[in-house]
C-alpha cells in the first residue's frame, strides 16, 4: 500500500547517476529539482531515464527477476558494445535527516540476474568527515547497521540473503530496527510512474471505491468515487480547477449501474444529460486524470508523467505545468516532454536537455547551463518558444 509523502516536506531525489542501462552509458543529473523536465529529440533517452525509475520501483514491488526479464534481461538492457554491469545510484534526501546515497550494482550469471552490490551510506548530522557506510551487501551476503540515526556505535547485523538476486534494501527495509532502510524502502514503493492514455479511463469497472489511480488510469471513475465518498470538498475543488480549464463543462460524476458497473458521467453546459466517458473528449479524460494524480490528498513522494501532450491543447499544457509546480508541495515530479508550451510554464534549472553524443550515448545539461539563455529570457524570450528556435545548442532533432 502507498505510504503518504511528509505533506509539507516529502523526500527529494537530489542526484542520479546511471551506468550501463541502454543508451545511458553513464549520466549524472546533478541539483535535481521538486519538478524536473526531460527534453530533447526521440532516441535521445528520456523515456530510458524515466524507465529507470520504473525499474528500480519494480525491482522492489515485483522483484529484481522479474522486473529484468519483462525488459530483455542484459542482452536488452546494458548498453550497446559495453562490459561490466549495470549500476544505478541515488541521492535523496528526507526532511529533517542528512542526503542518503544508495547505490544498485546489477550483473547476470547463468542462473540469471543477481545484485552485486547494494550499499546505503549518508553523513551523519554535523560530520564533514567521510560518509558512514551503515548498509553493504555483496552477492547476497552483508551487513546493516541498526536504529534509527546508524552510527558506528549502533548494532550491527550481519546476514545471508535467500538469494543473491534479492534486494537487501526491501528485505531488512520491513524491520523497525532499521529505519533508514525502511524510509527508503517505503520511499521506492510508493512511486507513481504514469503512463495515462485517453482510452484506459474511459471503461465501465466494477463499482468500488479506490484511493489511487493506476498507472493507466483504467480505475478513474473508482477513484472519483472514493474522493466524492471520503473527500467530497478535495474532490469538488479538483473540478473547479478542471472546469475552469474545459470550456463548458459544468459537472463529472461517477454513477452505479445495476449490475455493479460504475460510468463516469460528464454534463456540459447548457444541455440536461450528461454524456459518457466514453464520449468525452480525450483532452478532458487526460486533464481529469492528471489532476487527480497529482493532487492526491495522500500523494506519492515521486510522480512520473511521460509525454502529457499527446490529446491536451497546447494551452493545457501551460496550465498542467505549472499544476504540476504547485503539486511539488507535496510531490516531487519527474516528466518528459517534447511539448514548448510546458516550457514556457518552468524555471531554467527544471529543465534537463537530453542529447547524443558523437559514441551515440545519452549526455545531459541544465537549461540554466545554457551559454546566453538566461540573457534571452531576461530580454523577454520564453523557454520553450527560444528552444524550437535552436536557441540551446543541443537536443535539435534537425541539427545533426
Amino acid at each position: 500500500m502507498r505510504k503518504s509523502s511528509a505533506h509539507q516536506n516529502p523526500p527529494r531525489i537530489e542526484y542520479l547517476r546511471v551506468r550501463n542501462y541502454r543508451a545511458l552509458k553513464d549520466i549524472e543529473l546533478k541539483a535535481l529539482t521538486p519538478l524536473s523536465v526531460f527534453i530533447g529529440p526521440n532516441g535521445s533517452g528520456k523515456s530510458t531515464i524515466f524507465d529507470v525509475f520504473a525499474f528500480l520501483s519494480e525491482c522492489f514491488t515485483d522483484g529484481l527477476r522479474k522486473a529484468w526479464d519483462r525488459r530483455g534481461r542484459f542482452k536488452e538492457l546494458r548498453t550497446r558494445d559495453a562490459e561490466g554491469p549495470i549500476s544505478i545510484e541515488m541521492k535523496y534526501k528526507e526532511a529533517g535527516w542528512p542526503t542518503i546515497g544508495y547505490k544498485l550494482v546489477i550483473n547476470e550469471t547463468l542462473r540469471g540476474p543477481i545484485v552485486e552490490l547494494e550499499a546505503l551510506q549518508w553523513r551523519r548530522r554535523g560530520n564533514k568527515g567521510l560518509p558512514f557506510q551503515f548498509l553493504r551487501f555483496e552477492n547476497g551476503h552483508g551487513f546493516a547497521i541498526t536504529g534509527n540515526e546508524p552510527d558506528e556505535s549502533a548494532a550491527r547485523d550481519e546476514s545471508t540473503l535467500a538469494s543473491p538476486e534479492l534486494l537487501a534494501v526491501n528485505s531488512l527495509g520491513q524491520f523497525e530496527r532499521h529505519a533508514r532502510v525502511k524510509a527508503l524502502r517505503e520511499f521506492i514503493t510508493g512511486w507513481h510512474l504514469s503512463y495515462l492514455s485517453a482510452q484506459d479511463p474511459r471503461g465501465s469497472p466494477e463499482a468500488g471505491p479506490q484511493e489511487h489511480l493506476a498507472s493507466k488510469g483504467e480505475n478513474l471513475a473508482n477513484v472519483i468515487q472514493y474522493l466524492r465518498e471520503q473527500h467530497p470538498a478535495h474532490l469538488d475543488h479538483l473540478l473547479q480547477r478542471l472546469t475552469s480549464r474545459i470550456p463548458k463543462l459544468e459537472k463529472v460524476e461517477a454513477s452505479i449501474l445495476d449490475d455493479g458497473r460504475l460510468l463516469l458521467r460528464f454534463k456540459d453546459q447548457p444541455f440536461k444529460k450528461p454524456i459518457l466517458a466514453r464520449y468525452a473528449s480525450d483532452g478532458t479524460i487526460k486533464m481529469l486524470a492528471y489532476l487527480v494524480l497529482i493532487h492526491d490528498p495522500r500523494p506519492p513522494a515521486l510522480i512520473g508523467i511521460e509525454e502529457p501532450e499527446n490529446f491536451l491543447h497546447p494551452r493545457l499544457l501551460t496550465e498542467l505545468a505549472e499544476e504540476c509546480n504547485l503539486a511539488t508541495k507535496k510531490s516531487q515530479i519527474m516528466m518528459t516532454t517534447h511539448s514548448p508550451f510546458v516550457l514556457n510554464a518552468l524555471l531554467p534549472k527544471q529543465v534537463r536537455v537530453l542529447y547524443r553524443d558523437r559514441s551515440g550515448y545519452t549526455k545531459s545539461k541544465i537549461a540554466s547551463d545554457i551559454e546566453g539563455l538566461n540573457e534571452q529570457l531576461e530580454a523577454g524570450g520564453q523557454l520553450g518558444d527560444l528552444w524550437m528556435q535552436g536557441y540551446f545548442g543541443v537536443g535539435d532533432p534537425l541539427a545533426g
